[in-house]
């Protein structure tokens, strides 16, 4: 098929890549403008991009894709150049930019996008680290028809990943890369097959999966055990979850529910030792497995605590 493609992260090349590697032509790839990134903050492609020319495929990255914005001038070159080549399908990935409704027509069959979750549950930005989050016993990848509205278009296929209790966002999010990259193969077979047959989503069950903000990331004892784990997955590896002790913000990386130690306080150390950091918690306690204190190294407990003192006390 004559494939334009859209997406900008790691999990939107893993997609690209298998297309690629199944002969389909690629005519185009959308992707987002390069950002400052690193210690130097020196412009850097996405992962998109760098696969993109690896392959040889022309690339544009328009600021947006509104013909009457601001941008509409470089906004209206793309879709011109979309149209001349006249794609039977565009596939779009975690791009980052709303696409308007003239793009969603331009080509033979419309827009099939890969999202991270069992559609209609957690539609919207986030839906690897919301699902981990709220303590999801499984996830999955859906292959949806776009629409104007956000991650409400029918779906074509879905496929159910269960969530493993040592699962982080960054597991997940291969796991579930790998499974979007076999299922657009299908889709497409299904579409040239003339095969295809699509879903309407049950607005009901619909939840949204709202972007991470790095204000989420404090550690809140007064919370449950299992929430904090849970949190502490989902936010591994960004934007990483804070707990500060005596005003030091110390990152926790793995943790896990500890039981119970009636009479803790929320927030008070119960142990220290080789095989963790016990904390209570508004209901049970964690054991904190990992740690980074600002400008060190990720560490196992046992590491952490040869060069770092918790006195009796309390986290904030």
């Amino acid at each position: 098929m004559k494939i334009v493609f859209a997406g900008t992260p790691e999990f939107a090349s893993t997609a690209l890549n298998a297309l690629v590697r199944a002969g389909h032509q690629i005519g185009l790839v959308l992707t987002q403008p390069d950002r400052p990134s690193g210690r130097g903050m020196k412009l850097q492609a996405s992962a998109v991009k760098k696969l993109a020319v690896s392959e040889g495929i022309p690339v544009e990255q328009p600021v947006s894709l509104r013909l009457d914005g601001r941008h509409g001038e470089e906004a209206k070159k793309v879709y011109e150049r979309i149209a001349r080549i006249e794609p039977d399908v565009m596939v779009v990935v975690a791009y980052g930019l709303i696409l308007p409704k003239v793009f969603l027509e331009l080509p033979k069959y419309g827009c099939l996008n890969i999202h991270a979750s069992l559609l209609p549950r957690w539609r919207g930005a986030a839906p690897i680290q919301r699902a981990i989050e709220a303590g999801d016993e499984k996830t999955g990848v859906s292959i949806m028809q776009m629409e104007e509205g956000l991650d409400t278009g029918p779906v074509l296929l879905k496929e159910t990943v269960a969530i493993e209790k040592d699962d982080n966002a960054s597991r997940l999010h291969d796991k579930l890369a790998d499974l979007g990259s076999r299922l657009i193969l299908s889709a497409l077979n299904q579409l040239a097959e003339n095969s295809a047959r699509f879903t309407v989503q049950d607005e009901d069950a619909a939840i949204y999966a709202a972007k991470i903000r790095k204000e989420e990331a404090t550690v809140n004892f007064t919370f449950s055990a299992t929430e904090i784990v849970n949190k502490i997955r989902a936010f591994d590896p960004f934007p990483g979850c804070i707990a500060k002790y005596r005003n030091i913000p110390i990152k926790i990386w793995k943790a896990e529910n500890a039981g119970s130690y009636p009479g803790t306080k929320a927030g008070q150390i119960v142990s220290v030792n080789e095989s963790g950091i016990v904390v209570g918690c508004v209901e049970d306690s964690v054991r904190i497995l990992e740690l980074q204190k600002p400008g060190g190294k990720r560490l196992s407990a046992a590491e952490f605590i040869k060069g770092f003192s918790f006195e009796n006390g309390c986290f904030e």
